[in-house]
């Protein structure tokens, strides 16, 4: 009997060690918080208003080994700008391990945004819409025109501006500057839920 049960610990706790290693460099799933995603991603759900919405699955390993984010990629970011990420905040999101240290303002840090521009991009508004480079972005995805005016702005080097698809509710670069690579938790993969949704971008 002892045997028995000394065998399901070491099984729980090879399966959580796992888990973690997994979410912490490689994928994770997301839950969507509010509205500055849409209309591609909801941020309440849609059977119970009183719940975060979509829910996505991010590659945490999908800009290793030289890979960099691309246009429109949609990404997960560390919005602490000026913080140096490490391994540790890595573990620290994984969902097990966020259980038991994860604090209410530490959700706050982590946004979905899409990628707009890339280091030496000079990026701009003008009548509604965002100029790179001086060329007018054609972008489907946004939810409406944008009605409020930014800086003129150089991405700097290894660093992304973001944006989120709802431009009017959105905070993101435009509020904390260009984003470092190194604050680049992720990519989003796709979509798991709402059921009827489920799918790549």
């Amino acid at each position: 009997m002892v045997a028995e049960v000394f065998s399901w610990i070491k099984t729980i706790f090879v399966a959580v060690v796992f888990t973690i290693i997994v979410t912490t460099f490689f994928v994770q799933p997301y839950s969507v918080s509010g509205s500055s995603m849409e209309p591609t991603l909801q941020g309440i759900d849609p059977k119970d208003s009183s719940k975060v919405g979509d829910r996505v699955v991010v590659l945490k390993s999908a800009f290793l080994v030289g890979n960099e984010p691309s246009y429109e990629d949609m990404v997960i970011i560390d919005s602490r700008v000026d913080h140096e990420r490490s391994w540790i905040d890595d573990m620290m999101d994984s969902p097990i391990v966020g259980t038991f240290t994860r604090d209410e303002q530490d959700s706050h840090v982590i946004w979905i945004k899409r990628v707009v521009g890339l280091a030496g991009d000079t990026l701009e508004f003008k009548d509604g819409h965002v100029y790179r480079n001086g060329e007018m972005l054609a972008e489907e995805y946004i939810k409406e025109e944008m009605n409020f005016p930014f800086e003129k702005v150089v991405v700097p080097e290894d660093s992304i501006f973001v944006m989120g698809d709802n431009r009017n509710y959105s905070s993101d670069s435009r509020e904390i500057g260009p984003v470092p690579v190194d604050n680049v938790v992720g990519k989003v993969a796709f979509r798991m839920y709402p059921f009827n949704k489920i799918g790549t971008f």
